[in-house]
């Protein structure tokens, strides 16, 4: 009896990959599908095209797989693959993507119109880089990921109020570099 996806280890998946081995590659392809299509599907609805970006970005994985040099997650570096694979995606349709995150007002006057239309995902995803490691990493975690405050709180052993607080943070901050950085196109 065939072993499940999930019971090969990076490594074997990897190697047979590598090996251009299709029954690893189909291996590889299930073991990480359906987080890759669940980060695609938050931002298109549309089932198709988030099977397209899915697909494209495995195939950089394949192409890229001699690459891979195990020093972080191997499901990580897909999905970062997979990622680039979307950002192109909008870049090349000229669309952008409805994504919770974007939804940066709370309380604030808004961000001006032209500067979000300015931006790619690309671009945001460069200015989340540059907030503090904690409202960072919560912030990804709930607007790139879709976990929720709970789920956060158990991952990161913090509780529900300061996860909520790091995501406001991150989005107080997206604000003010959106200001600074994209506003001046008005």
């Amino acid at each position: 009896m065939a072993k499940k996806a999930t019971t090969y280890t990076d490594e074997e998946l990897v190697e047979g990959c590598l090996d251009n081995d299709r029954f690893y590659q189909e291996m590889l392809y299930r073991k990480y599908f359906s987080s890759m299509i669940r980060m695609c599907l938050r931002y298109t609805k549309d089932k198709a095209v988030a099977m397209e970006i899915v697909n494209r970005g495995f195939l950089r994985a394949y192409k890229k797989l001699h690459t891979f040099a195990f020093s972080g997650s191997l499901e990580g570096w897909i999905r970062r693959l997979v990622f680039h694979s979307l950002s192109d995606y909008f870049r090349r349709e000229n669309n952008k993507p409805q994504v919770r995150f974007l939804d940066l007002e709370e309380r604030d006057a808004p961000v001006q119109d032209k500067a979000l239309d300015q931006l790619y995902l690309e671009d945001i995803m460069k200015l989340v880089q540059q907030l503090p490691d904690a409202s960072q990493q919560v912030f990804y975690l709930y607007a790139v990921e879709g976990y929720t405050h709970p789920e956060i709180s158990a991952q990161l052993g913090i509780s529900v109020g300061t996860s909520k607080w790091h995501l406001s943070n991150a989005r107080q901050k997206l604000k003010q570099l959106i200001r600074t950085n994209y506003n001046h196109a008005g």
